[in-house]
């Protein structure tokens, strides 16, 4: 049986390009994992494994490796930083106990820095705050531990302070112990000294380690009063304190360093030992019914209970279909069979392996506590619970954005379109955020993801590793259609030929919901007009109706339905009459009550160097941008806009050009907005001509 009390299941998760991949590499190359440092410029990160990936020199999929640290083992999920890939760092972030969150130095909390902060607060997963790249130039710790309090709502609680900076930085003190760690420019992780703070840090020091005390103090009543009465406080009671407040999320411990320069990274290790918590540490997981209601049960972190797994990720590799998994309690065995119950079905765990990036080691069994990858699992998909098929539960799942931005596309070979159909639906299994299917009047496949680095990555992955080209369409904006007005209206279904016939009569309102709030049905009929059994018919008329609107075909949001009258037979009225009744209601209504065209609005997050703001804010302006706030940082400006996706297409082009190739941005979906009407009438005209209807 493992001790679990020396395990640490972490991710890494950061803004792009501030270094997480980096700080990886150097993580496992000091606790011996690898030998020779990868790097991403070189495209030869250990887990940066993809072709795509090497090329680009970004993460895309998170990649899972293990390693040891002080006898402790850790688990470490590297995630992307690409606002497109967000769905990885949250289903990483949904099975991890601790994580490590890397700032850049210079850039401080960038955009996808606070996305990933958000899914890590409703995880409640502890951290560490890790500032990186502080030998950069316009590196500044102080001002990167006033962002995390300010634009993170967050408390970092400083441990360690940098020596230098820039080019001049050579190392950290500890603040705990009050020494200096001090690199030489070899760029040898090992390659260190620990010598006495620098006198002109002394009196910094001081003030810095108090404040650390007095706020690890505040974990512990014995230990503050200890303290308040002028008492010594070991080192130990001060970590104790610390660990507390972490794993509590009261506070972050905050360390700095340059990963690139090997400077650092050994503090952060001990950290991640010293202060993140054991699997047995966190809360467990709690149990649902299949409705996603909470039963009240939980799946405790042990290896004597029954099974309770949850499905993170699935691979795809030369080796078949990878299901990783996080296992919360009881132990699966090479040979067991399991119960998916997202599907009902049993599944045969052919083999189990532990992952180092894209290379693996056989287990003969795992327990709770670990990460690992199950081979043989047919109908898994992410999210999914696997557990003892004579202890059914299911624990709470995941739930993904729907994709905004669509591409059509299709094989360039003409034998080749069932190929493209599997490797699209093993793709599909790997990705939640990315959705493939069929228009049924153009038979065109059309792929759904979260944004064009996203579906251009895809279709990467389909012509390099699945060896299918294909020809691709101009992105498509996922639209939506709402009503704007409250409206009273009846309809009459009524069919009579030969035999029994057809009758359901209903009175009804039809009015625009909130924002958000989908589809509600009520009904309000007394006296019996419409008796009770016909009522679900009614609603599923109304429902079923929704996934196209009478503008342009899109699918309909925030609608309610009130039924307040109507008329039976009491032989030709049946459940399908009452259903008809109500999808000719909706077509006769919704034309009526003020329909609109609602298009997808992003949260933009533009960064651009000073002398180029007035160009960048001119042109969000005229892609029907609305400017909401800038903030000017030490190398440049913020400029954050709420911009329709339709205007956004080949922006990053447009970016590089205006700010001499040095201008980055990100984007995330934001919200529906009605469009203005002259967008509108082009959006319709352009669906009735692909839907092949004269306008």
């Amino acid at each position: 049986m493992k001790d679990l009390s020396t395990y640490r299941n972490i991710g890494i998760f950061a803004h792009v390009d501030a270094g997480k991949t980096t700080t990886t590499e150097r993580i496992l190359n000091l606790t011996g994992k690898v030998h020779k440092i990868g790097e991403v410029h070189d495209g030869a990160a250990t887990t940066d494994f993809m072709d795509q990936e090497k090329e680009r020199g970004i993460t895309i999929q998170s990649a899972a490796t293990s390693c040891f640290w002080n006898e402790h083992q850790l688990n470490i999920i590297d995630t992307p930083g690409h606002v497109d890939f967000t769905i990885e760092v949250y289903r990483s972030l949904k099975v991890l106990d601790g994580g490590i969150g890397v700032f850049c130095g210079s850039g401080g909390v960038e955009p996808q820095s606070e996305t990933n902060w958000r899914y890590a607060n409703d995880s409640e997963v502890a951290r560490i705050i890790y500032v990186n790249k502080l030998d950069r130039t316009g590196a500044d710790f102080y001002r990167v531990v006033d962002q995390v309090k300010n634009v993170l709502a967050a408390n970092p609680l400083v441990m360690v302070l940098p020596i230098g900076i820039e080019n001049d930085f050579v190392g950290v003190v500890d603040l705990l112990t009050e020494k200096a760690w001090i690199w030489d420019d070899s760029g040898e992780p090992m390659n260190y000294e620990v010598k006495d703070v620098p006198a002109d840090m002394v009196d910094d020091v001081a003030e810095w380690r108090e404040k650390l005390v007095e706020a690890a103090v505040e974990q512990d009543d014995d230990i503050m009063e200890k303290y308040l009465e002028g008492e010594d406080i070991s080192i130990d009671e001060i970590k104790a304190c610390i660990r507390k407040g972490t794993r509590e999320l009261a506070f972050f411990p905050t360390y700095c360093g340059s990963s690139f320069k090997n400077k650092g990274v050994q503090l952060v290790l001990d950290a991640v030992v010293d202060y993140l918590p054991a699997p047995t540490e966190v809360k467990p997981q709690p149990e649902v019914d299949l409705e996603g209601n909470e039963t009240g049960e939980l799946a405790y972190v042990d290896p004597e209970k029954p099974l309770r797994a949850l499905a993170f990720k699935i691979m795809d590799d030369r080796f078949g279909a990878l299901t990783f998994a996080r296992i919360y309690s009881g132990t699966v065995k090479k040979g067991d069979t399991i119960l998916n119950t997202a599907t009902g079905k049993n599944e045969r765990v052919s083999r189990i392996v532990e992952m180092h990036a894209d290379d693996r080691q056989e287990m003969a069994a795992a327990q709770a506590g670990d990460i690992v990858a199950l081979l043989g699992m047919k109908t898994v998909q992410t999210g999914h619970t696997l557990c003892d098929p004579k202890n059914p539960a299911t624990l709470e799942p995941m739930v993904f954005p729907d994709p905004v931005i669509s591409i059509a596309v299709e094989a360039k070979k003409k034998g080749e379109s069932e190929k493209m159909g599997i490797a699209l639906s093993k793709m599909v299994q790997e990705d939640p955020s990315f959705q493939v299917e069929t228009d049924q009047e153009s038979g065109e496949i059309i792929l759904k993801g979260m944004g064009e680095l996203h579906l251009d990555i895809k279709v990467d992955i389909l012509k390099r590793t699945h060896g299918i080209e294909v020809e691709v369409g101009k992105p498509q904006v996922a639209y939506r259609e709402s009503i704007t007005k409250v409206l009273q209206d009846s309809y009459t279904h009524k069919k009579q030929s030969g035999g029994s016939g057809q009758y359901g009569k209903i009175d009804y309102i039809i009015e625009p919901n909130e924002a958000g709030a989908g589809f509600e049905f009520a009904s309000k009929v007394t006296g019996g007009n419409v008796p009770r059994e016909f009522w679900p018919a009614v609603e599923k008329g109304f429902a079923a109706s929704m996934d196209k609107g009478m503008l342009a075909g899109f699918p309909v949001v925030d609608l309610k339905v009130t039924l307040t009258d109507g008329g039976f037979h009491p032989v030709d009225s049946s459940a399908i009459a009452f259903e008809i009744a109500a999808k000719a209601g909706y077509r006769q209504s919704f034309i009526k009550a003020g329909p609109q065209i609602l298009e997808p609005i992003m949260k933009v997050d533009v960064f651009a160097p000073e002398d180029y703001v007035g160009d960048v804010i001119g042109d969000l302006n005229r892609r029907r941008g609305m400017i909401l706030g800038q903030d000017v940082g030490a190398t440049g400006v913020r400029i954050k806009a709420d911009v329709p996706l339709s205007e956004m297409f080949g922006y990053i082009g447009d970016l590089r050009t205006m700010t001499s190739g040095r201008g980055q941005f990100s984007m995330s979906f934001e919200k529906y907005a009605p469009c203005p009407k002259n967008v509108a009438e082009e959006v319709i005209k352009e669906a009735k001509e692909r839907q092949g209807v004269a306008a």
